[in-house]
């Protein structure tokens, strides 16, 4: 089980430790000043969780609502880390628009792997 997952183990964790760390921590490593970069950021990484997840359940996914429950799982994370932010740390507080971005992260995800599976039937077999 943890074998089949690891990718998508492997990107969790790194949300959790980016979500529940320190925000000035991460201030030094900013090469760009984009006005709310941290929603583009909540956006790219439950795109790209929802993406691994696609990807290491590929044959499992033919049938479109099965789609919709694997996307269940980074949903509920992306909620989970929300209120984790506001119960266990002083330095971050949870943010319903940064819910917001980590949903459209996971839409955008499901909605290419609608357009480009067609092109892999093939391979996904």
């Amino acid at each position: 089980m943890i074998r089949k997952n690891i990718f998508s183990i492997l990107v969790a964790l790194i949300l959790l430790y980016l979500s529940l760390s320190n925000p000035e921590r991460f201030a030094k490593v900013q090469l760009v000043s984009v006005p709310h970069l941290d929603k583009l950021v909540h956006f790219g990484m439950y795109f790209l969780l929802m993406s691994v997840i696609i990807i290491e359940h590929r044959k499992n996914l033919r049938n479109p609502v099965n789609l919709f429950l694997f996307a269940l799982i980074p949903l509920s994370y992306g909620i989970l880390m929300e209120i984790l932010q506001t119960t266990l740390t002083r330095t971050r507080t949870g943010d319903l628009i940064d819910a917001i971005f980590d949903t459209g992260g996971i839409v955008v995800s499901i909605l290419l792997w609608l357009l480009i599976k067609p092109l892999f039937k093939e391979k996904i077999r």
